[in-house]
């Protein structure tokens, strides 16, 4: 790693703060947490019961969990020689630009400056810090919780450094996280994006009498949840076009699933360059070996899920 990571700050001791005092404390870093709740000791607590089984069943020694866990009295005493700070709050712009003065004026000069926001980007928050400030400023955006979906979107802003990117991904993979990082700041990133889509189109289609909410649900659980959750919408799309890839899905299929869209088709410049990007990222593996890959993670997904107990619904009787 180009950083030691020994202590982290949390700023903000709701869902998504609480779950990421257990995940680092559970990777054996020192974590301080600052919250204005008044049951911020009992809210740590449950955290710490509740997740401390789901890192242990993940391997990780959770043996004194709480004794790695600080309450700070505000968020000067939580920096505090901190070497990584993770914010987690209101997403107000306003909010978000006070609280990283005052970390980027508290905290050591060392300390990398992540915001869990899900969809500001930092140069909405970090226009007015020093240059210096500001280079150590950005998005490490998580999915709920951040303990148990591993993706973290680092999305640096207009005036991060190389350095604290790399230093964010080497801290996310560190906390057994998996950092992609986004080189073009947009509102909601990539993941609220895509589930922002889905679920428009899916209330949509609920609103027109097409599907029930759970069959609506059981059609992505048993097809696309299921590919995507092992392979992804491109990979997924490149196997779907068999030994051909992505490009005989495109040149088959393409116009009629574009169909289904609003807005003007692409030309055939930007279809090209995402056919070459798609095939430089996964053109070059054999396609049987590919699919074989897909069909036992998939089948190892519904092994997995055929063992597990949860509420089920009327609907689904």
């Amino acid at each position: 790693m180009s950083r030691t990571f020994r202590t982290a700050a949390v700023i903000g001791a709701g869902t998504i703060g609480l779950s990421w005092t257990a995940l680092f404390a559970a990777h054996g870093l020192i974590v301080r947490v600052s919250d204005p709740r008044e049951d911020l000791a009992e809210a740590v607590a449950d955290a710490l019961d509740r997740y401390g089984p789901h890192l242990a069943a993940r391997g990780l020694d959770v043996t004194g969990l709480a004794d790695r866990v600080r309450l700070a009295r505000g968020v000067a005493e939580a920096v505090r020689g901190a070497d990584v700070v993770q914010e987690n709050g209101p997403e107000r712009v306003a909010f978000k630009r006070e609280l990283f003065a005052t970390l980027a004026r508290e905290a050591p000069g060392h300390a990398l400056l992540l915001s869990s926001s899900s969809a500001i980007p930092s140069t909405a928050f970090a226009g007015e810090l020093a240059d210096a400030d500001a280079a150590r400023v950005l998005v490490g955006h998580p999915f709920n919780p951040p303990h148990v979906v591993p993706l973290v979107e680092v999305v640096p802003g207009e005036r991060t450094g190389e350095d604290a990117v790399r230093a964010a991904v080497d801290f996310y993979t560190s906390v057994g996280r998996t950092p992609v990082v986004e080189r073009k700041e947009i509102p909601g990133f990539v993941g609220n994006r895509l589930q922002n889509a889905l679920s428009r189109e899916a209330a949509h289609l609920v609103e027109q009498g097409v599907v029930t909410p759970g069959d609506l649900d059981k059609v992505v659980t048993n097809s696309l949840g299921l590919r995507w959750a092992t392979v992804g919408p491109f990979l997924g799309a490149h196997l779907g076009g068999g030994p051909g890839g992505y490009r005989h899905l495109v040149e088959h299929i393409g116009a009629s699933m574009r169909s289904l869209t609003d807005g003007p088709a692409p030309d055939a410049d930007a279809r090209e360059r995402l056919i070459a990007a798609v095939e430089q990222a996964y053109g070059s593996a054999p396609y049987a070996e590919l699919a074989e890959t897909r069909d036992r993670r998939q089948l190892a997904v519904l092994d997995a899920l055929s063992g597990t107990t949860g509420t089920t619904t009327k609907e689904e009787n």
